[in-house]
């Protein structure tokens, strides 16, 4: 299959599946208020004091973050399973691996931009300074597509079982425990004054490893759970 065939796959299913994520505009939004309401909830329950608030603020909105995230994954592969989209993937001429990227960034587009946008708004409940709000703005375009790549290994595995929501996040957030230490981690460094260069080298390692490796490993794992 020539290149110009398989970039064509993925701008379609990429297009197809922000489309179709748009009209169920009710999953979008729920994944954007559980974020918003569990930011807001950590200034109103531990009180007004700003150092505190400070010191909590990057490690309150990346768990967050990753809990939305998971929230949003478990629905990755399901209409396509239901309606039996994913077995037409697997039959088709363009690597499986390139579609499930292009389903991965769907996901992210339409699940995580959203959160990280309002991310900074957010930061200002917990009295974050501006360079601290631009170092989490740059530690969360860079770790979360490393978590919703990781994620898709995760649906992939647990497609059609029962209970997949809560297996799904056992199986991803032990492996997403370094993103969320080294994204935590960049913001914290800014705040005390310290260079976060060594936190977004990791990250940017993560997310490149990230996009190689899991494609292929969730298209393995998809391949597996539907022979």
């Amino acid at each position: 299959m020539s290149h110009g065939a398989g970039l064509d796959s993925f701008v379609l299913l990429l297009r197809r599946d922000v489309l179709l994520a748009m009209r169920r505009r009710s999953d979008v939004l729920t994944t954007f208020f559980f974020f918003v309401i569990v930011v807001s909830l950590f200034p109103l329950g531990i009180g007004p004091e700003p150092n505190t608030l400070r010191a909590i603020a990057p490690g309150v909105i990346w768990v967050a973050a990753l809990l939305a995230s998971m929230l949003a994954l478990t629905k990755l592969f399901a209409s396509d399973y239901a309606d039996g989209s994913l077995e037409q993937m697997l039959l088709a001429p363009a690597p499986l691996a390139l579609l499930v990227l292009a389903k991965v960034l769907a996901h992210w587009l339409v699940a995580e931009l959203p959160l990280i946008l309002i991310a900074p708004m957010l930061g200002l409940q917990f009295d974050l300074p501006s360079d601290v709000l631009v170092m989490l703005l740059w530690s969360l375009l860079l770790g979360t597509p490393t978590l919703s790549l990781l994620g898709a290994i995760g649906a992939a595995l647990t497609l059609g079982v029962r209970g997949g929501g809560a297996l799904l996040s056992v199986l991803v957030l032990p492996l997403s425990v370094p993103v969320l230490i080294f994204g935590a981690g960049a913001a914290a460094a800014v705040a005390v004054g310290q260079s976060a260069e060594a936190q977004l080298s990791l990250l940017a390692g993560f997310l490149l490893m990230a996009v190689v490796l899991a494609p292929l490993g969730t298209a393995t794992a998809l391949r597996i759970m539907l022979d």
